[in-house]
């Protein structure tokens, strides 16, 4: 099991040191900001939706590793999926790092942060993303906060 930890973590440090998806979208027809006092973590998720779809999809900002990770990883799992699609890989991100969810079926490659489960600090890390394209796809115009 320690070997699949340490895939999990290189993964996860592979994806802050060279993030997908990074930087601005000018053409977004969504964006929100997400921020985590806690720790400094803030980004803001760009989304541009096409029949339904998001058909791109960016983030920028700085955080923590786990933080980083999330966000790129995210990015890259919802290209090309339906609004309610995100919605449902949603659900099953958030029950995973908060262990509400005991396998990691359906999640793919975000099946890495498993283990955020075991320290509650850095559930918001992982999900601070998350939380901003939600609040982006419903248009919220206010900076979500983890706290």
């Amino acid at each position: 099991m320690s070997e699949l930890r340490e895939l999990y973590q290189e993964t996860i440090l592979e994806h802050s040191r060279k993030p997908r998806n990074f930087g601005e979208l000018p053409s977004a027809s969504h964006k929100a900001e997400g921020y985590n006092p806690l720790c400094g973590d803030h980004y803001t998720i760009f989304v541009n939706l096409k029949d339904g779809a998001i058909d791109d999809i960016r983030f920028n900002g700085a955080g923590c590793a786990i933080s980083k990770a999330s966000a790129s990883m995210m990015t890259q799992s919802l290209k090309g999926k339906t609004e309610s699609e995100a919605e449902e890989i949603f659900s099953r991100f958030h029950d995973l790092v908060t262990g509400q969810q005991n396998g990691t079926d359906n999640l793919g490659k975000l099946a890495v942060f498993a283990g955020v489960s075991e320290f509650p600090l850095r559930v918001k890390c992982a999900a601070l993303a998350w939380h901003a394209l939600r609040a982006a796809l419903r248009g919220d115009q206010q900076a979500i906060s983890t706290e």
